[in-house]
């Protein structure tokens, strides 16, 4: 049996299957999460799409504030459901930080207090704390005890015919996008922005002409994937947050990549689930008043508005890419991606 916690400075990886130490439960796991984490958002929108919602309750905590620069004391619930809309206390414990939560799972626990957290309420203990896996697996966990009415027990995130090309792209989206971002967003000199900035674009670039060239309306074209999940938590936080708060300026999704455009805009409107588990609010205040060095006065700036632009054209293919065409970004997008 793998083990699901090896340690102090270990994660939690378990996972929920018939017949194993997790077993799907209606009622038995509760998720915690931040609406402001991109990270988190991938298992929101799993209980969203797979239709998990009376199966598995949610707590959330508030988006700010995170604490010192070593993240004591953390993510905090609030008191009450009215004190910051959209936060909730935690439904479990009424703990009042989320190293709470941790701490009962492992009181000796010395790694960080993220989100998301699938907490399993039988044996008091956290099942898995690391969003990949959570993304990987979870989509259809509770697939023999979905009602079976519907079709929402029938997606699949991960179908087989198009695993070898989930995973290679997982591989340059994850580390020239979602984590691509963070590189370049918390680069503490010059040198380190300047080499990271541009990956972001590149990826963006490349990202762009993948989306056209398989005609929509999700990136590998009539599926929706776990691709569209992980690249969609991070470009709907890109033009609100990225930009400014991360200072990848570059260029903006709604001006410059018309096809990510319609495809994220697609996503919000028309796919349920996606619009459902988006805050602006937690988003952009999590990120502009948690970061102290970047953003001292903790100012949320308006815009852009509106936060996602209505209309969506689905034609993808008469679509013209677009791209950013700074020297260093296009030279990224040779080494990396031809």
């Amino acid at each position: 049996m793998a083990v699901v916690h090896a340690g102090p400075n270990d994660s939690w990886h378990g996972v929920i299957q018939s017949g194993g130490r997790f077993p799907p439960e209606a009622g038995r796991y509760h998720l915690y999460v931040g609406l402001f984490c991109p990270f988190a958002h991938r298992a929101l929108l799993v209980r969203h799409l797979k239709g998990l919602e009376s199966l598995i309750d949610v707590s959330v905590v508030m988006p700010y504030p995170k604490g010192d620069d070593r993240g004591w004391p953390g993510w905090r619930f609030p008191a009450t459901n009215d004190e910051y809309a959209g936060a909730t206390v935690d439904g479990l414990y009424a703990s009042k930080y989320m190293h709470d939560v941790y701490f009962k799972a492992d009181s000796e626990y010395k790694g960080r207090y993220s989100v998301p957290v699938l907490w399993d309420s039988r044996e008091g203990t956290i099942v898995n704390n690391e969003s990949a896996e959570l993304l990987r697996w979870l989509p259809t966990a509770f697939d023999d005890v979905l009602p079976q009415e519907g079709k929402k027990h029938e997606i699949d995130l991960y179908p087989s015919h198009l695993r070898d090309q989930i995973d290679a792209i997982t591989e340059w989206m994850q580390r020239d996008l979602n984590t691509g971002v963070y590189k370049a967003g918390f680069a503490e000199t010059q040198e380190a922005y300047d080499k990271n900035v541009p990956t972001v674009f590149a990826g963006l670039n490349h990202l762009e002409s993948l989306i056209q060239r398989n005609g929509g309306p999700y990136i590998l074209g009539e599926n929706l994937t776990e691709l569209d999940i992980r690249a969609y938590t991070t470009i709907i936080r890109f033009d609100a947050v990225y930009v400014q708060h991360f200072k990848c300026n570059l260029g903006t999704i709604r001006a410059n990549y018309p096809v990510i455009h319609e495809w994220l805009k697609n996503l919000y409107w028309n796919v349920k689930g996606f619009k459902e588990t988006t805050d602006f609010r937690h988003i952009k205040e999590n990120y502009t008043k948690s970061h102290a060095k970047i953003n001292p006065l903790a100012i949320t700036p308006m815009g852009p508005y509106p936060d996602v632009e209505e209309g969506v054209n689905l034609n993808f293919v008469e679509l013209q890419p677009g791209s950013i065409r700074h020297p260093l970004v296009l030279e990224r997008q040779a080494e990396i991606y031809n």
